[in-house]
């Protein structure tokens, strides 16, 4: 945990992300990345000189396999109010209009589910879980499927919900967030989608560690051609 606060921290700092009396809602899938990072930023919250509060809001999009129960005991470890939200954004997306491609619409169903009850909270801002391959893995696909150089920004101001997103994680690889749940006895939800492991992300998740086998370099020579390039957000 100390060294995950340590890259979250520069992070925070690196792009503002928290300021005096901010309340920030941790989107909790019940996944490593969204668990380790409920529980840093509630340490960092113990002693970061700008006070913030923390909530848990965590999207159920209708799996039966999707475990609220273990979402509850993991908040209850760390101290944090939980908000479920019950949804059928399952049933809208595989079984009404059977999208071939659905990641994208239920994303964005997602996405509007939580802004809509991180106002309702009082939260001016949302924490999103994208660590480190998170934003290698974006890059890689929109080269590999877009054409473009981009990925999302580590702070994001939305004007139709007047809410802020912000991406602490950045800096830290996935295989930190998996070895705190590990060291910490926190077992991850199962994974509920069945396009996970399918996707193009799964895709380019494995081309990384493919360059990573022949370049030790290629993490941090990517890292460094995203802050070069002038993206949006990015320094």
């Amino acid at each position: 945990m100390q060294r995950i606060e340590g890259l979250m921290r520069r992070a925070i700092e690196d792009y503002s992300m928290i300021e005096e009396g901010d309340k920030i809602a941790v989107a909790l899938s019940g996944g490593k990345d969204s668990i380790t990072l409920l529980y840093a930023l509630k340490n960092l919250q113990r002693y970061y000189p700008k006070h913030f509060e923390v909530v848990a809001i965590s999207v159920n999009p209708g799996f039966e396999e999707f475990d609220t129960k273990l979402l509850q005991r993991i908040c209850d470890g760390a101290g944090v109010e939980l908000k479920i939200v019950q949804t059928n954004i399952k049933q809208i997306v595989f079984d009404e209009r059977k999208e071939k491609n659905p990641c994208s619409l239920c994303a964005n169903l997602r996405s509007g589910t939580l802004n809509t009850t991180a106002k309702e909270m009082g939260c001016n801002k949302i924490a999103l879980g994208h660590n480190e391959d998170d934003v290698l893995e974006t890059f890689l696909m929109n080269m590999i499927y877009a054409g473009n150089i981009g990925v999302f920004s580590p702070v994001s101001f939305m004007d139709r919900s007047d809410m802020t997103l912000i991406r602490p994680l950045i800096y830290v690889p996935e295989k930190l967030t998996k070895r705190f749940c590990k060291q910490k006895e926190l077992t991850p939800m199962a994974k509920v989608c069945p396009m996970d492991g399918t996707s193009k992300r799964q895709y380019a998740l494995d081309l990384l560690k493919e360059l990573e086998i022949n370049n030790k370099q290629t993490r941090a020579n990517l890292m460094g051609a995203i802050k070069r390039a002038n993206l949006d957000g990015w320094k």
